[in-house]
This record gives structure tokens, C-alpha cells and sequence, in this order.
């Protein structure tokens, strides 16, 4: 499935403030909803994109939905991206936030600017996979191929010279929009023989830092300047690769793209890039993100919660039906779940529409603040009797402007995985993160930052640790 077929989809590019109205047409024969990842949509909640939870799906066969997109704080790199089952796979673009006109960025303007979409391949439908997954109860197929916008490089034999490359003018700086859009697992990215300096995630500026690799969440955008500063009469390769400290499998394959320089026009083999990736590396990185914090780009972190919640993330194994044969873990089902609930669509109407209309029998509304059944989440044995999860689609009631502290806790269940986390309608600011299980008094009191923490709307909470945000909840219905 494309976008007015084209993988990956259009580019947006609007500027801050700005308010967007895109008409979707579903042409497919599957239901479709579209997300624009990052942008708050303030009190405009029903074309936030979730399927069953802020809007029906649009009807295959050509039915229509006018979706209003409204831009406010958000500035720099954002995507947009489907939101219906497995169809994230291929349907998705880039959103380019430029700042007011008028305005500057909080650094030198670069040359140019063009968006760097990660994403994966399969050598199979899409659907008929999901299909699979679904029926097996184990883990997805592998996909074939990582794809940098849209192309495999030129380590895989079906792709060839089909490889996307890059033209460089020397001394020219340049700002690279990374987005991953792989379905589940962190990226490490370097270009061979250059530092990048990383200036924003999320849709939002950081203090500047100079890295030689890139970790990069699932759903995650950061926006890194390059400086063409190399000898010309050479190429460079750039590369990005999968990292996963869980134990299903994953692509172990590297893919590229190629930078060259404008002048340049002789035939040379391109200088490798790094391939750094492990938990080390990947936690060393993001933990260098903070927020300008100037008078400019003002941060306002709750310094004191009113609402404290701590959720569980854990991945979990469900009884098989009677008569079937499943392919997860000792014959029975993968489940994932938050604070023990693993979640359960509505399929009679959405969330969003049930709650404003006041229809009951749609959703709870008991979901709980912490994890019902405490124990050692990340010790390395944990008892068989907390693999299997309760279901449900009970929601959490926020008070409207009240300051949250919401704290995940990732779990041992299952060996443990690396857990990227997506909240929408807000940003949230991270403020504190750290391995084992979480310690109010210890890790509260005197790790986390709340001075200049960034503010994110994705972030990977590592296997067998805790990340703790906080936000205040001021847009109603998301």
C-alpha cells in the first residue's frame, strides 16, 4: 500500500503555526487511518489517526476524510504515517516544520535540508504477513531489508545500484532529517569519516552535540547538521543498521546510501561507516539530549507532580486456543501489556466518539495508575504466573492542567525487550532514566533533570530499566 503511489510517501512542509487540510482517499481494499506523529493537535483530537481509539477507519473503496492537522509549538522534523494494523509498513512521509517566517533557526543556516526516512522491506504483502503474525501468535517475519527513502543500497542483490545517494558541495553545511519509521526496533546510523551535530528530536531544538553515530528510536525523528568538510576525491558511505537486545530474532543486515561531492567525478570504493550498536552505545546517546533552555526556547517542567502513575511494560505469552497450534513461546501466544493489561480494540465505534457522546459498554475507564501485582520486575528469573495478562481498553482520566509524572518500568517477562513509547496529543519532558527497577527516593531525589531536559514525544525505555517523563495535561480528548 502507497500514497499517491509513492514509498516513501510526499513530503509536508509547512511553518510553525500553520494549520494543514488533507483529503485522504482510501483506494485499497483495507481499512486506513493516518497519524501525524508529533503534532499535539490541541482540542482537535478527532483527526489524531488512531484506529478505534480517536476515529473509525476510513472505508476501503474510496471513502474520504478531510483531516484538519494543526501545527503550534512544533518546529523541525515530524512524520505522518498510517495507523492501522501493519500498514505503518509502507504508508508514511516526512513533515518538514520550518520556523515563522521571519524567524531564524537557533543555528547557521544550512545549505540545504532534506529528510533521511528509515524504514524496511519485505519480499512478501504486507497484509498477508500481518495475517501470519496474527495467526501464528509468535514473532513477525523478519523483514528482507532496512530501505533509506525507500532504497535498499547496495548490499542486497536484488537492488543493485539502487541506492540513494547524497551530492555534497565541500565546505557547505547541510541539515539531515532522520526519521524511523522501522516497525519496532532502534537504528544506528553514521556517515563514514564525518561527526554530525545533532540540533533536535521530536519537533523540537536541543543544545548542539557532535556525534560519530546516531541512535535512533522507532517513531523517533532527530535532526543532525553535516559539514562537508572531506577530501572530494572520495565517497562515503552512509549506513544504518538494526539493534535489539530482545530475543526474537532480527535483521542483522547493514543497508547504505552513498555521499559524494559535486566535483568529484571519479570512481572510488566508499569509505565504511562504523558499525557501533549495542545497549551501551545506544543509552550513551540518548542520554546527551537537553533542551535549549534559553530565553528563546524556554523550557517549563513541572518541578512537582500531582498525578504520579507507573506503568508496567512487559511482553507476555497467552494460552493458545483449544485445537490450534501457536508459535510463541512454550506453544502460546505473544501478548504485550501495560501494567498487566494487554489491550483490546473496540470494534463497534471509537473511544474518542463513545466518551463524547456518553455510549457505555465501549471502554473502561478503571485503568490502573500502577501495576496491580507488584514484584522484582527485572530480575532474571521471574515466576511463570506473571506471564500471562488480563485484557481490556480501559483508559486513564487525566484532571484538565494537572502536572503528571508518569514513570515506565520495563520488565524480565519473557527475557525483556527495549520498549519505544509514543504519547499523543502532547509532548513530555524526560527527565530521569536508569536501569533495574525504579526507586522513588533513590533515583527521583537525585538523578533526575529539571532544568533543561528535552522534550520529546518517542522515547526507548532500555530492557530491564525505567524512563521517567513528566508533562502537563492541557489538551483535552487526547
Amino acid at each position: 500500500m502507497t500514497i499517491n503511489g509513492n514509498f516513501p510517501g510526499e513530503t509536508l512542509h509547512v511553518h510553525r503555526g500553520d494549520t494543514l487540510i488533507v483529503h485522504v482517499v482510501n483506494r485499497s481494499p483495507h481499512n486506513i487511518t493516518i497519524h501525524w506523529h508529533g503534532v499535539n493537535q490541541p482540542r482537535y483530537p478527532w483527526a489524531d489517526g488512531p484506529e478505534y481509539i480517536t476515529q473509525c477507519p476510513i472505508q476501503p473503496g474510496g471513502g474520504k476524510f478531510s483531516q484538519k492537522v494543526i501545527f503550534t509549538t512544533e518546529e523541525g522534523t515530524l512524520w505522518w504515517h498510517a495507523h492501522s494494523e501493519w500498514t505503518r509498513a509502507t504508508v508514511y512521509g516526512a513533515i518538514i516544520v520550518y520556523p515563522k517566517k521571519g524567524h531564524a533557526y537557533p543555528f547557521p543556516k544550512p545549505h540545504a535540508d532534506l529528510p533521511i526516512i528509515f524504514g524496511e522491506w519485505w519480499k512478501q504483502d504486507i497484509f498477508e504477513l500481518f495475517d501470519d503474525f496474527r495467526r501464528s501468535g509468535g514473532d513477525p517475519l523478519v523483514s528482507h531489508a532496512i530501505t533509506i527513502n525507500g532504497q535498499p543500497g547496495d548490499r542486497y542483490n536484488c537492488s543493485g545500484q539502487d541506492m540513494f545517494k547524497l551530492a555534497v558541495d565541500q565546505g557547505k553545511t547541510y541539515l539531515l532529517r532522520l526519521i524511523n519509521a522501522a516497525m519496532q526496533d532502534i537504528l544506528f546510523f553514521s556517515i563514514a569519516g564525518h561527526q554530525l551535530t545533532v540540533v533536535g528530536t521530536d519537533g523540537t531544538y536541543t543544545k548542539p552535540f557532535k556525534s560519530d553515530y546516531i541512535t535512533i528510536s522507532p517513531g523517533q525523528t532527530i535532526d543532525v547538521l553535516l559539514r562537508a568538510d572531506h577530501p572530494i576525491a572520495a565517497s562515503y558511505y552512509m549506513a544504518a543498521k538494526f539493534y535489539s537486545s530482545a530475543r526474537a530474532a532480527v535483521n542483522l543486515n547493514t543497508t547504505t546510501a552513498l555521499l559524494h561531492y559535486t566535483t568529484n567525478n571519479t570512481t572510488t570504493t566508499p569509505t565504511a561507516a562504523a558499525a557501533t550498536a549495542d545497549t551501551n552505545a545506544s543509552v550513551a546517546f540518548t542520554a546527551r539530549f537537553r533542551s535549549l533552555a534559553d530565553k528563546k526556547h524556554p523550557v517549563d517542567v513541572p518541578q512537582k507532580a500531582d498525578t504520579n502513575l507507573y506503568f508496567t511494560l512487559s511482553m507476555n505469552a497467552v494460552p493458545c486456543p483449544a485445537g490450534a497450534t501457536c508459535a510463541g513461546p512454550n506453544g502460546a501466544r505473544l501478548a504485550a501489556s501495560v501494567n498487566n493489561v494487554s489491550l483490546v480494540l473496540p470494534t463497534s465505534m471509537d473511544v474518542l466518539g463513545a466518551y463524547y457522546r456518553g455510549i457505555g459498554g465501549v471502554y473502561g475507564d478503571d485503568f490502573p495508575s500502577n501495576p496491580p501485582v507488584s514484584f522484582d520486575f527485572t530480575n532474571l528469573t521471574i515466576p511463570a504466573v506473571y506471564r500471562t495478562p488480563a485484557t481490556g481498553n480501559q483508559v486513564r482520566m487525566l484532571e484538565y492542567n494537572s502536572s503528571v509524572e508518569l514513570v515506565f518500568q520495563g520488565t524480565n517477562l519473557l527475557g525483556g525487550v527495549d520498549h519505544p513509547m509514543h504519547l499523543h496529543g502532547t509532548n513530555f519532558y524526560v527527565v530521569g532514566w536508569g536501569f533495574g527497577n525504579f526507586d522513588r527516593a533513590k533515583d527521583a531525589n537525585k538523578t533526575y533533570n529539571l532544568v533543561d531536559p528535552p522534550f520529546q514525544n518517542t522515547i526507548a525505555v532500555p530492557r530491564n530499566g525505567w524512563v521517567a517523563v513528566r508533562f502537563k495535561a492541557t489538551n483535552p480528548g487526547k
